[in-house]
């Protein structure tokens, strides 16, 4: 797994794209894939992460916790987080899960332990130009944000996201931290929420709440609400905004759209998979025995239902066991194993992860959520949108808020969170990963536009930012043309007003400014601004609530596994029980060998299986593959750094320009 094989597994898949974008682009047109570098793009992570599929986490952990070079003009610095903050995390997070939950987790000790000689470390990245103006200025900067990367909470690292987190900064002036905490399933549920706690009490001690945003895609969104429910819940301070990109809020794929086919999306619809490893999977939870640990994980029983069980789905809700169980084509099928790296089948419906199940998502910070339109996940997050807003009208199932709020008090304490919810048609998961295309640019800006607003709105200042379009190398191209033509030249944000969509347009200036981004957004109408937004940027109303589908579910439907991407995840397994059979039989004769020798985990403490706490021997955990440079990650980082460097250099020459 390097670089040298990745590319020999992606680049027929990117020649094929390249010819049939350009011999078959009728059905491409008025979508994304229109354009050929979204088209390349999307093709080739939906490649790298099949190719990753055939082999071990703890080699695609490896491949991208790789060290990736910083820019000439990006300023980096790594900090360790001292100790006294993982002790308050630690406080702070045994308060919020309580007696029941810490009992739950398997103790309150195990999910602090750490390798040894490997503290809490995170990054600060900044705009070299930036840092130099302020140092200039006498001043500190008062933008910062918190960013939590994503990667299903068990694979990325922040040098393969430094490409991404860069462009916040440089298009809200900002400074990043990013943690760089611990991976499931070797760090399961809560160890990497404890890292990122403790991230945010570090960064307090150097900045006021109201100068901080808070922001991650994907699984770090739902890592991030995991956090401001915590904070809020304790009495923490609350940062001034929230930024969730693509966020991941339901871990059991109960919502309609993760049924889909996944055509407009990278994510694979049958869920990650791996090759066996001594990291992954977990024996199934009733094979205990070493023979018996070598059966199938997935065996469906061959018991037909009786009518009335046909029309009645299963309510099959983790959270009172480890086995999952549903019907499928008239037979009851049992799931043994463990469906997901990030916690075991019994915390999938635990509010902090699955934050779809909060009782609450009042009382937090202004947010901003940008949804993909053709990806898997797009339902939870249109339907966490509107529950932020509107918290009672949302409420989790009688069976949750019995267990986490049984006297209601959560549910109804909240005020509503005021939210800016913006879905991109025709669009994947996190289209900010392609940085490089048209609709990531405009994507970028609308994160800027929201983090100033809410940072001016926190500090009761104007914070202005700069609309690059006149000088962006993305403006240019084969589909400048018929941006321009559709939408003229100037910068579009839309507000939506009871008639549909008032456009208000900023002009270019001189000095290249938009205006206040300190000004109002578009008025909030019941808590949210609701928006459509297509590839240009162009900003529509959404649908009424009333016609979108997802935003009437059963509450108690939402975290029940469903048949749809249940048959996609048994036919992958089925694949991969046949393709991997006896390198899965020989992890567990390796494992049975080795446990003998294993530390006993202390006293009172249960740690999930595939905590690496369970196999260290004589204190010492297993060694991790050294670090090195990764020179495929730095292509891929410098394809889309190439925009930001460009862009500074025309920022540059327009300032000598005008001088």
């Amino acid at each position: 797994f390097n670089t040298l094989t990745v590319a020999s597994a992606v680049t027929p898949s990117l020649i094929e794209t390249y010819f049939s974008h350009y011999l078959n682009r009728k059905p491409l047109k008025q979508k994304p894939t229109a354009h050929i570098s979204y088209h390349e793009g999307l093709r080739l992570i939906r490649q790298f992460l099949d190719y990753s599929s055939k082999h071990t986490i703890e080699d695609l952990q490896a491949f991208t916790a790789q060290s990736v070079p910083v820019p000439t003009w990006v300023r980096t610095q790594d900090v360790e987080i001292p100790p006294q903050f993982l002790t308050r995390s630690a406080n702070v997070l045994q308060k919020q899960l309580g007696p029941q939950g810490i009992e739950k987790v398997g103790g309150e000790k195990w999910w602090q332990w750490r390798r040894p000689e490997s503290p809490l470390h995170a990054e600060w990245i900044e705009m070299k130009k930036h840092h130099n103006e302020r140092k200039r200025a006498g001043t500190r900067c008062d933008r910062v944000i918190l960013y939590v990367h994503g990667g299903a909470y068990y694979f990325g690292s922040v040098d393969e996201h430094r490409y991404q987190m860069q462009r916040h900064a440089r298009k809200l002036k900002a400074r990043v931290l990013a943690p760089r905490y611990r991976l499931a399933p070797q760090f399961p549920f809560p160890c990497g929420l404890h890292d990122c706690i403790a991230t945010y009490f570090y960064l307090l001690e150097h900045f006021e709440p109201n100068q901080v945003l808070i922001a991650g895609d994907s699984a770090g969104g739902g890592m991030v609400l995991a956090m401001l429910v915590t904070l809020r819940d304790q009495g923490c301070p609350l940062p001034a905004g929230t930024i969730l990109l693509s966020p991941w809020v339901d871990l059991t794929h109960s919502f309609p759209s993760t049924s889909g086919d996944g055509v407009g999306d990278y994510i694979p619809p049958c869920g990650f998979h791996h090759k066996p490893s001594m990291a992954w999977p977990p024996p199934p939870v009733s094979d205990e025995e070493p023979k018996k640990a070598e059966r199938k994980f997935t065996q469906p029983v061959e018991q037909p239902f009786d009518d009335r069980k046909k029309a009645e789905p299963i309510p099959a809700i983790p959270g009172s066991s480890l086995r999952l169980e549903l019907a499928i084509d008239d037979k009851l099928v049992i799931i043994r194993e463990q469906i997901q790296m990030y916690a075991r089948n019994d915390l999938l419906t635990h509010p902090l992860v699955s934050a779809v199940q909060q009782p609450s998502l009042g009382g937090l910070p202004p947010m901003l959520i940008q949804v993909g339109g053709a990806e898997l996940l797009r339902d939870e997050q249109i339907y966490l949108a509107h529950k932020a807003a509107n918290p009672t009208a949302y409420p989790p199932s009688h069976v949750i808020l019995d267990v986490y709020d049984p006297d209601r008090s959560v549910l109804n304490l909240y005020p509503p969170t005021d939210v800016q919810l913006q879905v991109w048609e025709d669009l994947c998961h996190v289209p900010h990963t392609l940085s490089f295309t048209r609709p990531a640019k405009y994507m970028y800006r609308a994160v800027a536009q929201f983090g100033a607003w809410a940072l001016a709105r926190a500090q009761h200042k104007s914070i202005e930012i700069l609309d690059d379009d006149a000088i962006s190398v993305i403006s240019e191209g084969e589909d400048a043309d018929e941006f321009k033509e559709q939408n003229g030249n100037t910068a579009s944000f839309g507000s939506i007003g009871d008639e549909g969509v008032t456009s208000t347009q900023f002009k270019l200036t001189s000095t290249g400014a938009v205006g206040k981004a300190g000004d109002e957004l578009p008025p909030f109408k019941d808590h949210m601004i609701r928006q459509r937004v297509n590839r240009h940027g162009t900003i529509f109303p959404l649908p009424r609530q009333s016609d979108i589908k997802c935003l009437h579910l059963d509450p108690n439907t939402i975290g029940a596994i469903k048949p749809g991407p249940v048959r996609k995840w048994l036919a992958k397994r089925a694949e991969n029980e046949q393709k991997f059979a006896s390198e899965y039989k020989k992890i567990v004769k390796k494992k049975i060998k080795e446990q003998k020798d294993w530390d006993r985990v202390q006293a009172g403490e249960n740690p999930p299986p595939t905590a690496l706490i369970n196999r260290r021997q004589a204190g010492v955990a297993p060694e991790q593959k050294k670090k090195g440079k990764s020179w495929g990650l730095a292509m891929w980082s410098g394809w889309g750094s190439s925009h930001d460097e460009s862009t500074i250099h025309r920022e540059e020459k327009a300032v000598e320009e005008r001088e």
